[in-house]
């Protein structure tokens, strides 16, 4: 165990390094044969409110032969005292250096984490490069949504897992003690995981470019590597193991509650977004088992909040039934229930008047474009007059300050769109001094504006990048056509943005310019604090890559990066989806009707369950 005490009196909060929370598993490292560090690319506040490390937590440390411990990035106090006193990188449980460790396993939530991964490695001591590793060091892996496109990161983890991870995380636990019993050297595991379906190992595969620098070919050079990688997806939500206790944080983190998820999935097929086309098919945990969950939790952890977790909680089927069950408990317990992702077209003041007993909390509706025809190009599917209905009801309750969210530097935008959003914002001051009993106090609508950022699996994958120019233009543009003081605005800083598109649909060759970000001393560059541009550009130049080529709009032609994965949703149906956004046209959600997408490839039979 490092004596770390001497240090924290130095940091800002030494209490996101202590560990010894309540319910945090430790266990005799004598008896255990895996030591697993999970790996939370940001800080303890951020990494700390994830779901799923706690279930991925959960789960491995469930295994007698397994400790998983949490490691997270320090914060920049913190790193200085530990280079300072060459203290490494260490899990909290144990307070061990994760050094030896037998695997690091990162999630990838964002692409603006990747130089704390290599941070994190380097203060391990662990090689940055995976073929710079040895028989000795650790595997790195890594999963998350970004893992979908992995060829970023393709030279710096050893492998990474595809998918939801409960069921092969312990595949490749068994298969990690069958190699090490077997005496085998790191190249055989690998080769080993690479057939279990789910896992793609990077230094199985070969690329090869063409003179214009996309890619000519991606091939597997071993028989044990598939052509194709498949999703994992867990096929009964209700039978997969999920917490009965959450570490319970001595400090405030970013979300301080108890999230249960009541399905993965959507129906509804936002044009834009990655994490509605990725997680397809839908299946739910049946009300029953959620609140079974939530009743074991609020036992385990005393926490006065409960969230519902999914990327569009109303259209979860058995929603009255869930609200019933959990408001009997929460009220009695004193404890706020939250709903976010409610839409705007089935907002319901009854339902957030009875949520909202014990506390009342803001509201937030994502109306994401602001006319009517940019909303029906991402095929969003709500009506301007959905938003100013619900905002009227919710004025009509009491509320007084509405969050919206748009996007701007979407495909097919123009100013007239940028236009729409101050307009609607508008409109929705207006609604309050119709129908507001209390007009001395002044509504407040605060507008978050994002930059659209083209992501793979979507049907704009091969739309082309505002610039940030462009981008800062239009926020101009925006911020201009606010008149009205109840009206606040915020945005992303446009730069940011860009660096984040390059990553996401990057290749093989934005590695030597994370190595080369991670020399000049880039770290947390999420963080509008740390962030710098100027040693991105000068990565970028050090690696002679051009970052405007990551950018350009793609041909349908085009081999992608992420193009060996197959997700269920088929290439054939995201090429329909943007023509159709070039006419404007819109697709009804699952339930209204079948797209043919192909993730009914994935289900048992054949059959999504919003079909059966």
């Amino acid at each position: 165990m490092l004596n770390i005490d001497n240090i924290l009196k130095n940091v800002q909060k030494p209490s996101a390094y202590t560990g010894g929370e309540l319910n945090s598993v430790v266990k005799n490292a004598d008896e255990v044969k895996i030591r697993y560090g999970f790996c939370f690319p940001d800080t303890y506040e951020v990494g700390m409110s994830h779901l799923g490390m706690k279930i991925l937590y959960h789960v491995l440390n469930e295994r007698n032969d397994t400790w998983c411990e949490r490691v997270f990035a320090p914060w920049i106090d913190m790193e200085e005292e530990m280079r300072k006193t060459n203290t490494p990188l260490f899990a909290l449980e144990s307070r061990e250096s994760v050094r030896h460790f037998d695997f690091l396993g990162f999630t990838l939530q964002y692409e603006m984490s990747y130089t704390n991964i290599l941070n994190m490695l380097d203060l391990a001591g662990v090689p940055l490069l995976s073929s710079e590793r040895g028989e000795g060091d650790p595997f790195v892996n890594a999963g998350g949504p970004c893992a979908y496109n992995p060829e970023p990161l393709a030279e710096i983890c050893d492998f990474f897992t595809m998918g939801e991870g409960e069921e092969v995380i312990n595949e490749l636990m068994d298969a990690y003690s069958e190699w090490k019993n077997e005496g085998g050297k790191r190249i055989d595991y690998l080769k080993k995981i690479a057939k279990i379906e789910g896992i793609y190992v990077p230094c199985l595969y070969d690329v090869q470019y063409n003179e214009d620098n996309t890619i000519k070919a991606f091939t597997p050079n071993c028989p044990e590597a598939p052509e194709k990688v498949t999703k994992r997806i867990i096929k009964e939500l209700d039978t997969v193991s999920f917490p009965d206790k959450f570490i319970v944080p001595y400090t405030n983190i970013v979300h301080d509650r108890i999230s249960i998820e009541v399905f993965r999935g959507c129906i509804r097929g936002c044009r834009f977004c990655q994490a509605g086309m990725i997680y397809r098919p839908v299946r739910e945990k049946s009300y029953k088992t959620l609140t079974e969950d939530a009743i074991k939790l609020i036992n385990s952890t005393g926490y006065e909040e409960l969230s519902l977790c999914s990327l569009s909680t109303s259209d979860y089927t058995e929603f009255p039934l869930l609200a019933e069950e959990l408001l009997k408990v929460t009220e009695k317990e004193k404890i706020g229930l939250s709903l976010p992702s409610l839409r705007v077209d089935n907002f319901s003041l009854d339902l957030m008047e009875k949520v909202q007993k014990v506390r009342k909390s803001g509201l937030t509706f994502a109306p994401e474009a602001g006319t009517q025809r940019m909303r029906d190009v991402i095929n969003k599917n709500v009506t301007e007059e959905d938003l100013l209905r619900s905002a009227r009801l919710a004025f009509e309750g009491g509320w007084t300050t509405i969050k919206l969210y748009f996007m701007i530097g979407l495909p097919y935008e123009t100013d007239e769109d940028i236009l729409g959003i101050a307009d609607l914002a508008h409109k929705v001051v207006e609604e309050y001094y119709k129908v507001s009993k209390n007009k001395k106090r002044p509504p407040s609508v605060n507008i978050g504006v994002s930059s659209f950022v083209p992501k793979p699996f979507t049907p704009f994958e091969w739309a082309e990048q505002n610039n940030r120019e462009e981008l800062r233009r239009k926020q101009q543009l925006l911020k201009n056509a606010i008149t009205n003081r109840h009206v606040k605005y915020s945005y992303h800083e446009s730069d940011v943005s860009v660096l984040e598109g390059i990553f996401a649909r990057g290749d093989r060759r934005l590695n030597k310019v994370l190595i080369e970000a991670h020399k000049l001393g880039c770290k947390f560059d999420s963080w509008n604090e740390t962030f710098d541009m100027e040693k991105w550009n000068e990565a970028f130049k050090n690696a002679n890559v051009n970052p405007d080529f990551y950018v350009r709009e793609r041909e349908y032609s085009d081999l992608f990066p992420w193009d060996f994965v197959n997700i269920g949703v088929t290439k054939e149906f995201l090429k329909r989806e943007n023509e159709k956004a070039k006419q404007a046209a819109t697709t009804p959600n699952c339930r209204e009707k079948c797209s043919a997408c192909g993730a009914n490839t994935l289900c048992e039979g054949g059959k999504c369950s919003v079909t059966k």
